[in-house]
């Protein structure tokens, strides 16, 4: 179990693995326009490659319960250093406002981006109007509200967070039964992360939630506040996940730990899923439902072994303390807040363009994450948006040495 030292220890490596599961995400919607077929994406591209679909089933495997472990790992520590009280507050500012406050900010102008999509297949786009179409839209709609965005995250993270909750509190309600299923607890997470069977275990309830998703995946839970109980089970049983991790202090490090076996067992049950999900669309094969059997236990080990893998390859490069790792970190959150309409209006932008989709890619990609961090330093790092995103406000680094810069040249 945690020591009270752990509780308040601060692990810089998770920091950026939380870091690098939101940015992976902005890669992810970057390339949705590059599919080689049309998903119903605000635009698809003039160059495509088969490829981004295997990156998008790779990195969509495992980036959000990678997200949501991280979170579950640093909730368990916040609740033990702010107690209940501050903990249930600082949810509510960091996760239920940035909620609300976002989908009215950007629903309109991400209902835009799919109307300036449409005009681009005519070979115009209105930006006006599809601002006010946007607008329009969206004041129509509110009987959809906090959907249709990728903010569901957060809302999920809200539930996973409320039942964590409130089993820990229907638990130490019996203070015998909570010694004994803390116990167990721990003790199945200890074998989670030693075990060389664990993940291949652990795959067979993945596999149950997964087989009701959908598509063959996991689903994006955006079109209803109604829970998509196999797609919560799986973030919330993740985010559970974290929070039993950090109360044995090292065992994350077991779980992370890269050994051949992991590597191996990763690399074959990435292969078999990419070869597996060409029979997707075959629905009249007659071995159908024992390939997506083999899919989808295929998909849940490599879910299972790129999350461990990610974290022990960051264990590795980052577990040290680090001004640019910390302040990637920090900015994360509202990079992928602001990114979706960055991005979506830059795919329009570029869809026409005869260019090699991978240098498009790169380019909305890192336009995207450069405004994001310009607006941050800029607009967000120090202000009251830091102090609700960040947990405090910050001083500012890029702007800050613009300025040290031209005093020191007036000087």
């Amino acid at each position: 179990m945690t020591t009270p030292n752990q509780a308040l220890q601060r692990l810089d490596y998770l920091d950026a693995v939380r870091a690098f599961a939101l940015l992976l995400g902005i890669v992810f919607h970057a390339s949705l326009s590059f599919l080689p077929v049309y998903i119903g994406w605000a635009v698809m591209d003039v160059s495509t490659s088969a490829l981004v679909g295997t990156f998008m089933l790779i990195s969509h495997s495992f980036r959000m319960v990678l997200f949501f472990l991280v979170a579950g790992f640093f909730s368990h520590m916040t609740f033990h250093r702010k107690g209940a009280a501050g903990f249930l507050q600082s949810r509510f500012i960091r996760i239920v406002i940035p909620f609300v406050v976002g989908w009215f900010l950007l629903r309109p102008l991400l209902v835009s981006g799919w109307v300036m999509g449409m005009q681009s297949l005519r070979g115009e786009v209105a930006i006006i109007a599809s601002l006010k179409e946007g607008f329009n839209v969206f004041f129509g709609s509110l009987s959809t509200a906090f959907t249709g965005t990728h903010l569901w995250f957060l809302y999920y993270l809200l539930l996973a967070t409320t039942a964590v909750l409130l089993m820990r509190q229907l638990i130490a309600w019996h203070p015998r039964r909570y010694q004994k299923l803390t116990a167990l607890a721990d003790a199945v997470v200890h074998w989670l992360a030693h075990s060389r069977l664990a993940f291949i275990v652990a795959a067979i309830p993945t596999v149950a939630c997964l087989w009701f998703m959908g598509h063959w995946g996991m689903d994006t839970p955006d079109k209803s506040l109604v829970p998509q109980w196999p797609v919560l089970f799986i973030y919330g049983g993740f985010f559970a996940l974290g929070w039993l991790l950090h109360r044995q202090g090292n065992v994350i490090e077991a779980f992370g730990r890269i050994s051949v076996g992991k590597v191996f067992l990763g690399a074959v049950a990435i292969i078999a899923a990419v070869l597996l999900a060409r029979v997707e669309g075959q629905s009249g094969h007659p071995q159908y439902l024992l390939i997506k059997a083999l899919f989808l236990f295929s998909y849940a080990v490599m879910m299972w072994s790129l999350v461990a893998l990610t974290i022990g390859a960051f264990k590795r490069l980052f577990n040290r303390p680090s001004k640019t790792v910390r302040y990637l970190a920090d900015s994360s959150y509202w990079l992928y807040l602001i990114h979706l309409p960055i991005v979506i209006w830059l795919q329009i932008a570029f869809a026409e363009i005869p260019w090699h989709w991978g240098v498009k890619l790169t380019l909305i990609s890192g336009i995207t994450i450069a405004v994001s961090l310009l607006l941050y330093d800029l607009l967000v790092r120090a202000s009251v948006i830091g102090q609700v995103l960040n947990g405090g406000r910050k001083a500012r680094v890029l702007f800050a040495c613009r300025r040290k810069a031209a005093l020191a040249s007036n000087t």
